[in-house]
C-alpha cells in the first residue's frame, strides 16, 4: 500500500515539470515565459519544502506512522525544483555572466537570500542516501536536517522580499511555516515533561 503511494506522489510530484513542459511547447506560459518558470519552479521549492517539514508534525499528531516514508522524497523534490530554479535564473536570466550574478547577489537582497536556501538545501541532498544517515549517526544526521527549518524560514523571506504588491502568498507559507515551528516546539516540550 505504501509503495504504491510513493509511486502516486511520485508521479503526482512531477506534474508542475510537465505543466511547465508542456507550457513551453505550447506557448502557454505567458507574455515572459523566463519568469513564469523562475516563479513556478521557486514556488514549488517552497511547497516541497513545507511539505517535507509537514511529514513529522502529521506523524505525531496522527499517528500515521507511514507519512514519514515520504519525507525524503518530498525533500529531493524541493531541492530537484530549487536547482531548477536556480538554473533558470542563471542560465535563462543572466546568461551564465558569472560577474552579474555575483554582483546581483550582493546588490539584491532578495537574490542572496534565495541562494541562502539554496545552500541550505545542499548538504540536505547530499546526506539524504541511507548509506549517508549510516555514515553521520542518526542523531547527527538529524541534527544536520534541521537545516530544512533554516532553509524554508530564508525561502518565505525570499519570496516575501520578491513580490512587489500582493504580499498573501508568502505570508500564508510563513504562517504554515509558523504552524510548523509551533507544532516542534510543544512536541519538545511534551517530550521533556514526559
Amino acid at each position: 500500500m505504501v509503495r504504491t503511494a510513493k509511486r502516486f506522489v511520485f508521479v503526482a510530484a512531477l506534474g508542475p515539470l510537465a505543466y511547465l513542459g508542456w507550457g513551453a511547447w505550447a506557448h502557454a506560459l505567458g507574455p515572459n515565459p523566463i519568469e513564469t518558470i523562475t516563479r513556478e519552479t521557486g514556488v514549488w521549492t517552497l511547497r516541497f519544502l513545507l511539505l517535507t517539514l509537514t511529514a513529522t508534525p502529521l506523524r505525531r499528531w496522527t499517528g500515521w506512522n507511514d507519512a514519514i516514508t515520504f519525507r525524503r522524497m518530498l525533500g529531493l523534490f524541493a531541492f530537484f525544483y530549487g536547482s531548477l530554479h536556480l538554473a533558470t535564473y542563471v542560465w535563462l536570466d543572466q546568461f551564465f555572466d558569472g560577474a552579474a550574478i555575483v554582483k546581483d547577489i550582493y546588490k539584491r537582497p532578495f537574490i542572496t537570500a534565495g541562494v541562502t536556501a539554496y545552500t541550505l538545501m545542499l548538504p540536505l541532498a547530499l546526506t539524504s542516501t541511507a548509506g549517508m544517515i549510516r555514515r553521520l549517526g542518526g542523531k547527527t544526521w538529524r541534527r544536520l536536517h534541521r537545516l530544512a527549518y533554516g532553509s524554508a524560514v530564508v525561502g518565505v523571506v525570499h519570496y516575501w522580499w520578491l513580490v512587489k504588491a500582493d504580499i498573501r502568498p508568502p505570508r500564508n507559507y510563513a504562517i504554515i511555516l509558523g504552524v510548523l515551528f509551533a507544532s516542534r516546539v510543544w512536541f519538545g516540550l511534551a517530550r521533556r515533561r514526559a
